[in-house]
C-alpha cells in the first residue's frame, strides 16, 4: 500500500529527516512514537503528501505521487489520503453531516452517493442522531469521531493520524483508540499513527521509534499464545 524510499528532508541547515525506508501493507496499523524533535510529523506530512523530499520517493496504492503535477497531487490526496489531526478542524458553520461531506462533494462525487456513504459513516460511528448538529453543540470526543468520518468519506487509500488523542480526556481518547482498530476489522483500513500516547502505540501491528531523523527500532505486537 505505501512504500517510502530513502526519504531526506532538511530546513535550511537543520536536516530533519535521514534517508528513512518504510513499506507498509494494506490494513495493517502503524504507530510512530518518539520524542518531540524526533521526524515524526514530518515524515508524516511527507507519506500525506503535505510536504515533499528534498530525495527520495514515496509509492502510495501503486503511485509514485512526486511524478504528478500540482493538480494532480491535490486530486490524488483528496482521493487516496484521509487526515485525522489533534484539533479536529470542522467548519463551525456546517453541521457534522456538512462536513463529512464536503472532500467528497469536491472530490465531485454524486451527491446522493455522497450522502448515503457520508450517514452510513456517522452511524458506524456512534454519530447517527447527531448528524444535524454543528461542532459547538458536540463533544469533543464527538466533534473528533466527526473529524475522523470526513477523513474516510472518500475511501481513502491510508488514514494518517497526528496526536489524534491528544486533545482527549481519557475516556474519549480509549474510545477513539478503538475506533481505529474498528475501521481496520470493518473497512481494512490502512492506518499511521502518530502518538506520544504509548497505549495506543502499543496496540498497533508495529510500533515504529523515531530518533533524531531515523527510525531506530521497530516493535510487533505480541500475539498472544493460544496453546492450552
Amino acid at each position: 500500500m505505501i512504500k517510502a524510499e530513502k526519504i531526506n528532508k532538511s530546513y535550511g541547515q537543520l536536516q530533519v529527516l535521514k534517508g528513512i525506508d518504510l513499506s507498509v501493507k494494506k490494513g495493517e496499523v502503524i504507530s510512530i512514537v518518539g520524542a518531540s524533535g524526533a521526524g515524526k510529523t514530518t515524515f508524516l506530512q511527507i507519506l500525506g503528501t503535505l510536504s515533499k523530499p528534498d530525495n527520495g520517493r514515496v509509492i502510495i496504492n501503486n503511485t509514485d505521487y512526486m511524478t504528478l503535477n500540482d493538480k494532480q497531487l491535490a486530486s490524488f490526496r483528496n482521493r487516496n489520503i484521509g487526515f485525522v489531526f489533534q484539533f479536529h478542524h470542522l467548519l463551525p458553520e456546517f453541521t457534522a453531516f456538512e462536513n463529512v461531506c464536503i472532500p467528497a462533494h469536491i472530490a465531485k462525487i454524486p451527491v446522493k452517493k455522497a450522502e448515503e456513504k457520508a450517514r452510513e459513516i456517522l452511524r458506524f460511528l456512534s454519530l447517527g442522531d447527531r448528524m444535524d448538529h454543528k461542532p459547538k453543540e458536540l463533544s469533543g470526543g464527538e466533534q473528533q469521531r466527526v473529524a475522523v468520518a470526513r477523513a474516510l468519506i472518500n475511501d481513502p487509500a491510508v488514514l494518517l493520524a497526528d496526536e489524534p488523542s491528544g486533545n482527549l480526556d481519557s475516556k474519549n481518547k480509549n474510545e477513539l483508540h478503538s475506533l481505529f482498530f474498528s475501521l481496520r476489522k470493518k473497512f481494512n483500513q490502512t492506518i499511521i499513527i502518530v502518538t506520544h500516547d504509548m497505549g495506543l502505540a502499543q496496540m498497533a501491528d508495529r510500533c515504529l521509534t523515531m530518533h533524531d531523523g531515523k527510525i531506530v527500532d521497530e516493535q510487533k505486537k505480541k500475539i498472544p499464545d493460544r496453546k492450552s
